[in-house]
């Protein structure tokens, strides 16, 4: 099956990450998008910071104004692809056999990809360091930050995993170590305190902005609060294990 192919029998069957793209095009705001789409508020800010992930850029601007509040419009490449799928919907057929080179299509299916794990960076291959059996894989995102995965060669192999590779690194938000912004520590993602969601009845929730436009998700028991300054805007460092790590590619 080709990636067209796959395309239109999923946009065909359930477009929801689209749709919710068309939505907030519409509203401009996430609180009256995901009204419109059937989701949450908590679910669609989960969505599109998936979506920007792994597009590896944004595709939905915001505005930062509290929670619930803020407005939102989809970037040029949001723009750019959801024209596409409305290409889609119209020219099906025709497209399917004319638009195999479309760079778009590419990343439109690297926005079809479903996981449970909250983290989805997206970026390129930039070291390969064997490691007996296995592979310590250097993944480049769109800024100077850098993540690492520990794979076995078998599977560095069977991605066809090369310099300059385009993947999705994934892994889960409870695997993330939040850290003081100094001293600098080896192999943390650099960011900024985006926002803390306490519901008060179990770990709170902290979304990390970094610099490329890309978003984590960490998991963090309530006692930890005091000890970390997680005030927005606050400058901040997270940092997973290459174990923890998975990679994806586009087929």
């Amino acid at each position: 099956m080709t990636l067209l192919t796959a395309l239109a029998q999923h946009i065909a069957r359930r477009p929801q990450r689209i749709a919710l793209l068309q939505q907030v095009a519409e509203q401009g705001s996430i609180t009256r998008a995901a009204k419109a789409a059937g989701l949450s508020y908590k679910a669609a800010w989960d969505a599109i910071d998936e979506l920007n992930n792994l597009a590896g850029q944004a595709l939905v601007e915001r505005s930062v104004g509290g929670k619930g509040g803020g407005g939102a419009r989809l970037s040029a490449t949001g723009e750019r692809l959801l024209q596409l799928y409305r290409r889609l919907e119209q020219l099906q057929t025709q497209l399917l056999d004319a638009a195999e080179q479309d760079a778009d299509l590419a990343l439109l299916g690297r926005l079809m990809l479903r996981t449970s794990a909250r983290n989805q960076l997206s970026g390129r291959v930039s070291a390969i360091q064997p490691q007996g059996r296995n592979d310590l894989i250097e993944i480049t995102l769109g800024d100077d930050n850098r993540v690492r995965a520990q794979i076995t060669h078998d599977s560095t192999l069977h991605l066809e995993l090369a310099i300059g590779s385009t993947v999705v690194a994934l892994f889960k938000a409870g695997c993330l170590e939040l850290l003081p912004s100094d001293p600098p520590a080896e192999g943390a993602l650099r960011g900024e305190v985006e926002e803390v969601l306490d519901e008060g009845n179990g770990p709170c929730e902290v979304r990390i902005a970094l610099p490329g436009g890309q978003r984590l998700c960490a998991l963090l028991d309530t006692q930890q609060l005091p000890d970390l300054d997680l005030a927005a805007g606050r400058p901040i460092q997270a940092r997973v294990s290459p174990a923890q790590v998975l990679l994806g590619i586009a087929t």
